[in-house]
């Protein structure tokens, strides 16, 4: 797995579920299939369309923040953390153009010329998380794209060095994925972060990560 393969999997998925949080704090999802793909093999990009007197739009414009999550048919969950920014004036037209040439559709919600009242938004750099629920044990990994995508800390259980090594944590977990040694080891990539192991862990040796 890559980004260039989450971001053809979200492309495959088609309507993808955007978060963002509106201005009293409080979390806002929509979902949006007016989105273009761009340079998937080279320098990874989104391009989608709103309508400029939408919540959404006002948001995005506040500080674009955003968070977009797809699930496939595979169990598999595709969430991308990054920042959206409005496309220049002058470039509005043309990418406007590009969405609508795609999703034919959209003529049908803004015929003609109202699609003027829309705004296109660009994310080119970010992370993206891919977890597969679909096998066993399952699968996670993180990733990033762009010259400067946003950071984000560290998430799941580590164990320290106050592991007696009697093996609870490992008794305990649900996918198997932590390995005996002094201490033990939880393997990233197969780690639900139920925290079982932290529940369960006599000396309070698991740590939580983020």
């Amino acid at each position: 797995m890559d980004v260039t393969t989450c971001l053809q999997k979200l492309q495959y998925v088609g309507v993808l579920a955007f978060a963002t949080v509106d201005n009293a704090g409080k979390p806002q999802v929509r979902n949006i299939s007016a989105i273009h793909y761009e340079s998937l093999d080279s320098a990874p990009a989104l391009y989608f369309f709103t309508a400029r007197g939408k919540n959404f739009c006002r948001e995005l414009l506040a500080n674009g923040h955003v968070q977009i999550l797809a699930y496939t048919r595979y169990k598999e969950m595709i969430r991308v953390s990054a920042r959206a920014i409005a496309v220049p004036e002058e470039q509005q037209a043309h990418w406007i153009d590009t969405i609508f040439a795609e999703q034919p559709y959209l003529a049908n919600v803004y015929p003609g010329k109202t699609r003027e009242i829309g705004k296109v938004f660009c994310i080119n750099e970010g992370s993206i998380e891919y977890f597969n629920l679909g096998v066993r044990p399952i699968f996670r990994e993180r990733y990033t794209f762009g010259t400067s995508p946003s950071a984000e800390p560290p998430k799941g259980y580590q164990i320290t060095q106050a592991c007696i090594s009697c093996g609870t944590c490992a008794r305990y977990c649900p996918q198997d994925c932590i390995q005996s040694g002094s201490p033990y080891q939880i393997q990233a990539e197969h780690c639900l972060h139920c925290g079982s192991c932290f529940e369960h862990c006599p000396v309070q040796a698991v740590q939580r990560l983020g």
